[in-house]
């Protein structure tokens, strides 16, 4: 059976690009939560899908080590080549056959690259689009360090996290799973969602790595009933009348052309994370909570979608025109996945910085004691002149 290739196995196997560590850490970048179907397979190996293929990633400190595995369609088909591109449950039915028959011809052979031609430019084109290098991180996160005490501190651990450029129907869709859930439920549902919905694409130790449903496959009638199975309850249906909308009011090209809309018109994480709007602030629990907790903002009551564009524009205001990159470097230190970073934060702590704080909680509690030794005299004083009252009228 096909095994998930590690670079120790070859370098002929694996294709390659310049791409320091400085830049691109890919163990926080692609477990942050902002994209939910990348797996680390070996160490420091991660496997997921990109443009309808499938990936291994991996690198060295100035190289980004990639390797794209052989499709499973023999019929010289592209086999999802397109960006978001999904087939009818027939056409996945048909995939499910040709691959059991071709893993019963070449079972225990590793599955080979695919062979050096011309899409070898245009995949390392994906590559660098997918993880937007064109943009200077290592720029943006001394802008973002000179700006904001705060953040300086939390980047000396949380280095180098890219913001992706996903596929809008992909991110939209996976955003729908993420009211109300956490991380590793979100991936469950999403991974559930492909399987049942989008193309087969390859099977490695015993894995099963699906293509993301097309629209067209989303807004089948047979859908809500599908994910009502899989456990996505009350989203099943949204899921289903979403993709229906989308395709019957706008068309299927809609969601690309969202690129060059106006901001405001989308959600702030589809903008984000998809549609090149790096001035976007999503503000779920855990910014809002950074936001009061790290920053002390402290106006509005609740999360109302006016206090939402407050946040965000005082974010923005610190930050500068990539605040959107600014905030997933807060948000991933938030995450509970990456406990350990956060101890080494607090031990990297520099002394000074812990002094001030404690002079600080010293100084919140003398104000306090003082203040209640004002309210304590102050109702002496209201007693007293209420007793006077009293023997005057008596």
């Amino acid at each position: 059976m096909a095994k998930h290739t590690v670079l120790s196995s070859g370098a002929k196997l694996w294709r390659s690009l310049a791409c320091a560590k400085s830049e691109l850490r890919l163990d926080l970048t692609l477990a942050c939560g902002q994209s939910f179907r990348w797996r680390e397979t070996a160490e420091g190996h991660w496997t997921g899908v990109i443009g309808g293929r499938v990936w291994t990633l991996t690198q060295t400190d100035d190289t980004l080590w990639y390797h794209i595995y052989q499709s499973l369609d023999r019929q010289g088909e592209t086999c999802g080549r397109k960006k978001g591109a999904g087939v009818s449950l027939q056409l996945e039915n048909k995939s499910d056959n040709r691959f059991k028959e071709a893993v019963k011809k070449e079972e225990e052979e590793p599955v080979a690259v695919t062979p050096v031609h011309q899409d070898t430019k245009e995949e390392e084109e994906m590559l660098r689009d997918y993880f937007q290098l064109n943009v200077k991180l290592g720029d943006l996160y001394k802008e973002w360090g000179a700006a904001d005490h705060h953040f300086k501190h939390i980047a000396d651990i949380f280095t180098v996290i890219r913001m992706l450029c996903q596929d809008p129907t992909e991110c939209l869709f996976s955003f729908m799973c993420s009211s109300n859930n956490h991380t590793s439920r979100i991936q469950g549902m999403v991974e559930r969602l492909c399987q049942s919905l989008g193309t087969l694409l390859c099977q490695l130790d015993q894995t099963s790595y699906h293509n993301f449903p097309s629209l067209s496959a989303l807004a089948d009638t047979s859908v809500e009933a599908r994910l009502r199975d899989l456990g996505f309850g009350y989203r099943a249906r949204f899921f289903q009348q979403s993709a229906k909308q989308i395709l019957d009011t706008h068309g299927i090209q809609w969601l690309e052309g969202l690129r060059s809309a106006p901001y405001l018109q989308v959600a702030d994480c589809v903008c984000l994370m998809s549609l090149d709007k790096v001035e976007a602030v999503p503000i779920d629990t855990h910014v809002w909570q950074i936001a009061k907790r790290d920053y002390k903002y402290g106006s509005g009551n609740g999360q109302t979608g006016k206090l939402h564009r407050d946040i965000g524009d005082f974010f923005r205001k610190l930050w500068g025109p990539y605040a959107g990159w600014a905030h997933s470097v807060l948000f991933c230190a938030d995450l509970k996945k990456f406990r350990n970073l956060k101890e080494m934060l607090h031990m990297k702590r520099p002394k000074k910085e812990e002094n001030d704080e404690e002079e600080l909680t010293v100084a919140g509690k003398k104000r306090k004691i003082k203040k209640e030794k004002i309210d304590t005299v102050k109702n002496i004083k209201a007693k007293a002149g209420h007793h006077k009252k009293a023997k005057k009228s008596a």
